[in-house]
């Protein structure tokens, strides 16, 4: 840029300027550096492009590909191969967990240190700038009468990325029966049933009223729309009556949410159709809840997030001779489907609801249900954190192989 251009100006072209490009010109000038490494600058980078984050094995489950493919009317047609953060790698048989404002977080649990203790391992991860950060997750419950969940998100106020983890009672001890009801009861309180981790502090804390009710049983599985992190939940009613619903929680406010779900959607699957079940997903901005078949057929529901209302968006019912399992949604709408003829291997194609086409995105193929898909944008959030830190608890640590040895952090 000229010098004659005033500074100011150079600052709000540059905010327009894609991830790539910002990389670059940081090695232009100490000025240009130093602005672009602010965080100012980073909690408040912007970009319009859409990208979808595609996720899978093929044959070997150590080896997982990421490729990220631009969601724009070139669709499918710009893809690149991402590259892997060598923490992901090390978490061999690690998922991701949450997706928010451009980070991935990658999760494995249940793993033992070297005082013996049950714990997991996060990795918060910016796949544009190569960069991420490893957070030991303490108090992780395995078996018993307890089980953790965890979620992620970025807190939409402050732009800092958090983990939040959840303690439940155990499906054994929350039935459809009174002896497990009974033990449910019996049960005062959960042990550290709420903890919340937060980058900018790098420490977990426990200061919370509004505890989510421990006949409630949350999925494993969530999603993070604008800030708020939802899971699927059930919840056993007085008369042992189970009850399907969505638990939310806030990264800003840091409070637990009920939200009820449609007559149709709330009642528990029934005998009739035992694979029937409820998925949760994404599209744009908003909650959507699949009800599925157990094999291809769904019906798309969306929230909407002032009223908390649903509405039913449209049906997949078309017939085309294959397992389908719906992964996520482009921005125009167009749902992701992983179609399997074999129960071996995969591919994905993209379901246009208007016209009810399927059409297939060549050249990706891999393991039976290793897929994940998901929208995210461009972030330059941890470019100002150290790359391969460790947070540890009350201990924040550089990486080094011997260390992590001793902790016995990915092995195991």
């Amino acid at each position: 840029m000229s010098d004659n251009i005033p500074f100011e100006i150079q600052i709000e072209i540059m905010k327009k300027l894609p991830i790539k490009s910002l990389i670059q010109f940081r090695s232009v000038s100490k000025s240009w550096r130093s602005l672009i490494d602010s965080s100012d600058f980073i909690s408040h980078y912007r970009t319009h492009m859409q990208h979808l984050l595609v996720s899978y094995t093929v044959d070997d489950i150590s080896d997982t590909k990421y490729l990220s493919i631009v969601d724009d009317d070139t669709f499918p047609n710009q893809r690149v191969c991402l590259h892997v953060h060598s923490f992901v790698n090390m978490l061999n048989c690690g998922h991701i967990i949450g997706n928010s404002h451009g980070l991935l977080c990658s999760y494995r649990g249940y793993f033992k240190d070297h005082d013996n203790k049950t714990r997991g391992m996060a990795v918060i991860w910016n796949p544009m700038i190569r960069k991420s950060v490893a957070v030991v997750v303490p108090n992780v419950a395995r078996g018993g009468d307890y089980h953790t969940i965890l979620g992620f998100g970025v807190c939409h106020d402050t732009i800092d990325p958090k983990i939040v983890k959840i303690t439940c009672i155990e499906k054994h001890c929350i039935g459809n029966n009174k002896l497990s009801s009974l033990v449910r009861e019996s049960i005062s309180s959960i042990p550290w049933q709420v903890e919340v981790f937060t980058l900018s502090t790098g420490v977990w804390r426990r200061p919370y009223n509004n505890l989510p009710r421990k006949s409630i049983r949350f999925a494993s599985y969530a999603k993070v729309v604008d800030g708020v992190v939802y899971w699927l939940a059930d919840d056993v009613e007085p008369g042992y009556s189970i009850c399907n619903m969505i638990m939310s929680f806030d990264m800003t406010t840091e409070e637990f949410k009920e939200i009820k779900l449609p007559d149709s959607l709330a009642q528990p699957d029934s005998l009739a159709q035992p694979d029937k079940r409820l998925l949760i997903s994404k599209l744009r901005d908003a909650l959507i809840v699949l009800d599925w078949d157990g094999i291809r057929f769904y019906d798309i529901w969306m929230m909407d997030s002032v009223s908390q209302s649903f509405t039913k968006l449209f049906m997949v019912n078309e017939d085309i001779s294959l397992v389908a399992y719906i992964h996520g949604f482009r921005k125009n709408g167009e749902a992701i489907f992983e179609v399997s003829d074999n129960g071996h291997s995969s591919e994905l194609v993209v379901y246009e609801p208007n016209s009810k086409r399927f059409d297939y995105i060549d050249g990706i193929d891999g393991s039976y249900l290793t897929f994940y898909v998901s929208s995210y944008i461009e972030t330059l959030l941890l470019l100002d954190q150290p790359d391969l830190t460790v947070y540890n608890e009350n201990q924040t640590f550089k990486y080094r192989d011997d260390l992590f040895q001793e902790l016995n952090l990915f092995s195991g």
